[in-house]
């Protein structure tokens, strides 16, 4: 008998987590638009990281005439410097999800280790760190990321990427914040206090799980405003233009004036990736809400 107990234990708890995971993909898949959003997201993956075996043509080869529209040979023409197209474009989805989610995850992170704490300690450690909330909350975030770039500009996608973590997670910490300032004073929080749990374990175990939607719609906003900020970046010249993404081909395209060359492909399909990907963030956030509240699933 203890022998049983003893060996089945240890697969109690990977069974949960497969019946969690389980869950988490059932909902999502279940609801139109997070499916939706499911599907654009990982096709935009797939192109990425299979990009070596899609793409017709490096992305750095020169060697093509510049400005030639669609053909055989280039699907999407080719640019002013003489690269195809469809090759920059998917080898391009590397860099811009790379900043989506690198943003996205760092900024959420910092949001919510910020925020939680200013939640939930009150007294000098709040008010400190709530100024610093208001105080980046007050610099104008352009002006900010243009003058940064400025100083470190070249520096590649790591820098855009710090550059958007830096000017993003002020907002999702001040709303942390509030939320926490909220929970903390339920019922459940305080019995957990009378009960002298160690205030870690009560963030952790208490009160973070009642945030998913809120953490979740944070990242969501911050993923999509990092690959916009680097798109308009790299645009104005900003990033690294050696590297290819979708912010730098559109970099190239308004320095070739491609649209007075008749080569629409060149600034359409960049934007229209971009737009795709940000669509597909929103709607995974509505996924998402329907998962955090029971009420809101389907019979």
């Amino acid at each position: 008998m203890n022998t049983v107990a003893v060996a089945s234990s240890p697969a109690r708890p990977i069974a949960r987590r497969r019946r969690g995971l389980t869950l988490v993909v059932a909902t999502l898949w279940r609801q139109p638009k997070a499916r939706a959003g499911l599907i654009i997201l990982l096709a935009l993956v797939a192109m990425a990281v299979l990009a070596p075996l899609v793409s017709p043509y490096s992305p750095q080869v020169s060697t093509f005439p510049p400005m030639t529209g669609p053909s055989a040979a280039h699907l999407l023409g080719t640019t002013g410097g003489g690269q195809d197209v469809l090759s920059q474009l998917i080898y391009g989805a590397r860099d811009s999800l790379l900043v989506a989610f690198g943003a996205g995850i760092l900024a959420t992170l910092l949001a919510l280790a910020i925020g939680l704490l200013a939640g939930y300690l009150s007294g000098p450690a709040d008010s400190v760190l709530n100024f610093l909330m208001n105080l980046l909350l007050v610099i104008p975030a352009l002006p900010l990321m243009i003058i940064i770039s400025t100083y470190r500009k070249g520096g590649g996608i790591l820098t855009i990427v710090l550059v958007i973590v830096i000017i993003s997670w002020a907002f999702g910490g001040r709303v942390v914040r509030s939320r926490v300032m909220s929970l903390r004073s339920l019922d459940f929080v305080t019995a957990a206090q009378f009960s002298g749990d160690r205030t870690g374990r009560i963030i952790v175990r208490e009160i973070l799980p009642n945030m998913v939607s809120l953490v979740a719609a944070i990242f969501f906003a911050t993923a999509t405003g990092a690959v916009l900020a680097e798109a308009g970046l790299e645009f104005l010249g900003l990033g690294n233009p050696a590297t290819v993404s979708w912010g730098t081909m559109l970099y190239w395209a308004q320095t070739y004036n491609v649209l007075a060359q008749g080569q629409w492909a060149g600034i359409f399909a960049p934007g229209l990736c971009i737009a795709l990907l940000a669509s597909a963030f929103a709607l995974l956030n509505f996924g998402v809400d329907e998962l955090s509240n029971p009420r809101l699933r389907e019979a």
